[in-house]
Formats: C-alpha cells, structure tokens, sequence
C-alpha cells in the first residue's frame, strides 16, 4: 500500500521547526503534504508556529498574543531564521499545505487569507479543537479538514462527522486497528503521527493508514520500500 508523508513543521528533526527553512528542506526531501501551526499576534498576524509563547523556539520570551508582528520579527528561530506568517510560506513552497490552528481565533484570519489566495484547493486544516473545524468549514465552504486526538473516547469518529472533518489524525502510539476500522467505514481517512521510526511505519502499514506525519525525511524515502 502506499501512504502520504506529511512534513511535521516542515522537517523538524533537522531544521527548526516552523521556519522557511524547514517548509522548504520538506519540499525538496519530496513531503506530499507540509504540516504547520497558526497562531494569531498582537495586531492579528498569521504567524506560524507550534508553542502559544516564543520560548522554546526563538531566543525571545512572551506569550505570541502579546507581540506584534515587527516584535516578533526580531527574534532568531533557529540558525538565523526568523518567524514567518502564513503567506510567507505559501509563497516559498509549491506543497500542498495543512495548516493547523492553534488558537480558535486564527480560524477567521485564515478563512481571509485562504478567500483571497484561492487557498482552498491546496490547503487542508486541522485541529485539536472541534470549534475550530466547524468554524472554517463554515467560513471557506468545500475546505477539506482535519480532527487531530492525542487522546480519544469512543466518540472521535461521530465528533470528526459531526463537525465536518474529512480525516482523523491520531496519536499512533495509542491507535488501534478498532478505530482506525471505524473511520474508515464512516468515511474517514486516518493520518498517523508522530512516525519517526521503523516500528511506526510497520505500524502505518499494518493499520492501512490513509497517511503519516514526520519529523524527518527519511521516514517518506525508507517508507516506499519498507514491508
């Protein structure tokens, strides 16, 4: 069978995270699909990345929400690099991109910028929160979307149809062969993530999983031949 790889925050476990960089070592590693994170700042910018606070990954510190755009331009997110927004990256890749959306409030900015890119066709969406879902298929109609669980009740598949969502992205180290069978029989596709070793990917493989999300480039070339 064969599987999409998505580039986790482009291709994380060698590059920052959430960088150009990173977005386009992913393209060039040959990622079907790029993977990246929205939050809103001060002055309602799509900035891309992970964490709610700039701590982890830049040499600065605060909360997003707080900084304005030029502010967070000023700090280093690794090797140089510096935080990009989302238009940013569309222009720098080709990709299909899945943009996932931290803060709820990020829906409505990048339902604007999809509308005005004609985005729709090339950007998937997830996230962790159901709102978030029902919120931009509401907004950008046809807009293909994701519900993420790291965590899940037996009621994951009824909330992704509930709200929408065309696929499932699941924590492979808790998913089962039972839900990824009900998905599957409700319509649904199933994106395994974090895949980052050789027991993941026979994993993906064994599961028949629609999809896996990676930190390295690697995982796409040794995924094509591994049983």
């Amino acid at each position: 069978m064969t599987f999409l790889t998505i580039g986790h925050r482009g291709v994380m476990g060698v590059e920052p995270e959430n960088t150009l960089r990173s977005f386009v070592h992913a393209q060039q590693a040959g990622m079907d699909v790029i993977e990246l994170d929205l939050h809103l700042s001060k002055d309602g910018a799509l900035v891309v990345m992970h964490d709610a606070e700039v701590d982890r990954t830049t040499d600065g510190k605060g909360a997003i929400a707080e900084k304005t755009l030029a502010e967070l331009r000023e700090l280093d997110a690794g090797q140089g690099e510096r935080i990009p927004v989302f238009e940013q990256v569309v222009d720098a890749v080709r990709a299909p991109l899945q943009a996932e959306i931290k803060d709820v409030a990020a829906a409505r900015a990048l339902a604007e910028v999809m509308h005005r890119r004609d985005l729709a066709g090339r950007v998937e969406v997830s996230s962790f929160h159901d709102e978030a879902i029902a919120e931009i298929s509401s907004l950008v109609p046809g807009v293909r979307t994701v519900l993420i669980a790291s965590r899940w009740g037996d009621d994951v598949v009824d909330r992704a149809k509930a709200v929408g969502a065309a696929s499932l992205a699941l924590n492979i180290r808790r998913l089962t062969l039972e839900t990824v069978e009900q998905a599957h029989t409700a319509g649904l596709k199933v994106i395994g993530w974090v895949v980052n070793t050789q027991d993941h990917l026979r994993l993906v493989r064994a599961l028949e999983l629609d999809a896996a999300t990676t930190d390295y480039p690697e995982i796409r070339r040794t995924g094509r031949f591994t049983a």
